[in-house]
């Protein structure tokens, strides 16, 4: 039952939430490009949440594929999943408008909006997990 296209759905906001945080940067200063891993090296709490935030958001959706048995657990997995990543999505917001230089040249990076694609791609799963129960549901009460 891995091959059904919410599985697909979590495994892309796997990639997504995981892989593409080392490729797009978040914001560009006039000195250097700042991804996800750099943030683990600033001081403030608020930034080093954001790697574990991505990295949480990534095995959450691996772990929701291999629950094709409990739809349920799944369905409420992927809200979780949106709900990190709307609050990372607020956050990363909230950072890039308080950068210290902005009146200088800076620039947001497409890593920003990678919150908004795992959102997508979530409730693009969710929809189609409850399709499923709807399903499974119907063929019950033929029985």
């Amino acid at each position: 039952m891995i091959q059904r296209i919410q599985s697909i759905y979590l495994l892309l906001a796997s990639i997504v939430s995981g892989g593409l945080i080392f490729v797009f940067n978040l914001w560009n200063t006039i000195k250097e490009k700042i991804f996800v891993v750099d943030l683990f090296s600033r001081e403030a709490i608020t930034v080093k949440v954001i790697p574990f935030m991505f990295l949480a958001s990534a095995v959450l959706s691996l772990m929701a594929i291999f629950l094709f048995k409990n739809r349920k657990l799944q369905f409420v997995i992927g809200r979780v999943i949106i709900l990190i990543n709307l609050f990372l999505l607020g956050l990363l917001i909230y950072l890039s408008l308080n950068l210290s230089g902005e009146t200088n040249v800076s620039e947001k990076g497409i890593g920003m909006f990678l919150p908004i694609l795992v959102v997508l791609l979530i409730v693009l799963a969710n929809k189609a997990i409850k399709k499923d129960e709807d399903l499974v549901k119907s063929v019950d009460r033929l029985r």
